[in-house]
């Protein structure tokens, strides 16, 4: 790919712009950041519009920008999956994440393992959900890298050598010194600027590109009619299904998630937003045809490209796309908003994998008496830790091993479904239980995905009946129905284990704000 100056200069001003941004939000709703709460929560001070362009910018992330639109133009209908996992989810979070909210609030929990620490008093199974969601998050924040490569190759950028990484260690070292000085209020500032570019560039897209091919109709007729629907069998309905399902239940599992709920100023936050947040369920049924408006242009076909889909596939659909339709300077802002939106996600998902480490491992077998200044010096070195240990996976491994562990993601921490869900409405199962389920989860769960080259549809086999679905719900199904069968075993003839919330702290609006259990 030819440089392409213009493209490259309006990219730079405005990641110039979003440092400047990351820096200057130390000093916004400003708080003690020598404090975790403070540093890795915001003191949980976010109202509705923040906490929904923080949540937004959490969820939805430039790889999400590349690769749903790149599985539209690989694999056609399959991609639209998508969209109704992430309107099925929302319910679901206005019913119970509220819940998780003020059990939080009024015990001073920073993470999902803190929750599971004080409901069940089991160390081990709170270390179990730590690491879990540290595990499940350091590949998710190296698939940000791919979509902030992908679109500097575009632009291209190309050095030789060690230096082809270049560009993306400056842009992690960017993101790593504003994220150590001024921890979640950052991406939250900067979630603001990378939803406003990005909701300007789908929307010019979807106007403007069909627009020029004479109208959807001839965008949709010069799409294979196998790549417009689903297989017309049991396979592909079944695994149609179980995608979006298994893919919902995990969504607001992972640690990020949980960050961004905790950091809200209300459970009444977290309902306005859940009936806010299909706002960009729309947004990515748009970015998923994308990868059709790819395929009307014919970028594949175009020798311009040819090079750059040997090197990241159908993920340079979307690029391709740009490069061919807009002018350089609209490419330059489309390309900045999907690199900043690598940003923000990568952001609040290594600030998540470091509260975790900080509260559960550090202060938990570490150093129980640490000070909370000591607490935040930890986890601000982690976020660091967990930034490099990503930008390893893109450098010392080809990007498909770490897509293949991403799709492992949502198995593992789909696994921590029936101790944090469950838990928010019952203290009748066993803490033991639930840790010997959830290691059947993982195990088997990374063995299905193992034996069928890490694809996320495993064929079970039921008599005669093969049924393709989604191994997070084959997984998470065998690990609640253990967690059921050993409960009764353990708990026969027993005191109930130690619970310090009680029924009024999960219906709460007020609490601590802070500290810790």
């Amino acid at each position: 790919m030819p440089l392409n100056p213009t493209a490259l200069t309006v990219f730079v001003i405005f990641f110039g712009f979003v440092t400047f941004v990351g820096f200057a939000a130390a000093n916004w709703k400003k708080g003690d950041l020598d404090k975790l709460h403070e540093w890795g929560l915001a003191g949980g001070k976010f109202g509705t519009l923040i906490t929904w362009f923080l949540l937004g910018g959490d969820l939805y992330t430039a790889y999400t920008f590349i690769a749903v639109p790149a599985l539209a133009f690989g694999a056609g209908a399959l991609a639209f999956f998508a969209v109704p996992y992430t309107i099925v989810i929302y319910p679901f979070v206005f019913m119970v994440f509220p819940r998780l909210w003020s059990v939080a609030r009024k015990h001073g929990y920073i993470t999902a393992a803190d929750f599971i620490r004080g409901r069940y008093g089991d160390r081990w199974l709170a270390l179990a959900i730590a690491l879990t969601g540290i595990l499940a998050t350091l590949p998710y924040i190296a698939l940000q890298l791919i979509g902030l490569e992908v679109v500097i190759a575009a632009m291209g950028v190309q050095l030789g050598g060690w230096l082809v990484y270049l560009p993306l260690i400056i842009s992690f070292a960017i993101l790593a010194a504003f994220d150590y000085f001024s921890g979640l209020r950052a991406p939250a500032a900067i979630a603001i600027i990378k939803d406003i570019m990005i909701y300007i560039t789908v929307f010019a897209a979807v106007i403007i590109i069909p627009y020029q091919l004479g109208g959807w109709g001839n965008v949709f007729s010069a799409v294979p009619p196998q790549q417009l629907l689903l297989a017309d069998n049991l396979g592909a309905y079944t695994g149609y299904a179980t995608l979006f399902l298994g893919s919902a239940m995990a969504l607001f599992l992972y640690p990020h998630s949980v960050t961004g709920v905790l950091s809200s100023s209300s459970r009444h936050v977290i309902r306005r937003n859940a009936a806010l947040l299909p706002a960009y369920s729309f947004l990515l049924g748009l970015i998923a045809l994308l990868g059709y408006m790819a395929l009307a242009v014919g970028v594949r076909q175009m020798p311009a490209y040819a090079t750059a889909f040997e090197q990241f596939g159908p993920n340079f659909a979307v690029p391709a796309l740009f490069l061919e339709v807009f002018p350089d300077w609209f490419v330059g802002f489309a390309f900045a908003a999907i690199g900043i939106g690598a940003l923000v996600p990568a952001a609040i998902m290594s600030i998540a994998a470091a509260n975790l480490f900080s509260r559960n491992i550090y202060r938990e077998f570490v150093n129980s008496n640490c000070t909370p200044t000591q607490e935040s010096r930890m986890a601000k070195t982690m976020s660091l830790v967990a930034k490099v240990g990503a930008l390893m996976f893109i450098i010392f491994l080809p990007h498909e091993y770490a897509i293949q562990m991403q799709l492992l993601g949502g198995i593992w921490i789909i696994q921590t479904f029936p101790s944090m869900i469950f838990g928010l409405y019952t203290r009748w199962l066993n803490s033991k239980a639930l840790l010997i389920g959830w290691a059947v989860g993982m195990i088997s769960g990374t063995w299905m995905a193992a034996s069928i080259g890490f694809r996320p549809i495993f064929p079970l086999v039921v008599g005669d009946v093969t049924i393709p679905g989604y191994i997070a719900v084959y997984t998470v199904a065998i690990n609640f129905a253990i967690a059921i069968v050993l409960t009764l075993v353990f708990n026969a003839g027993k005191k109930p284990q130690a619970d310090e919330t009680v029924p009024s702290d999960y219906y709460a609006t007020e609490g601590t704000g802070g500290g810790g259990h």
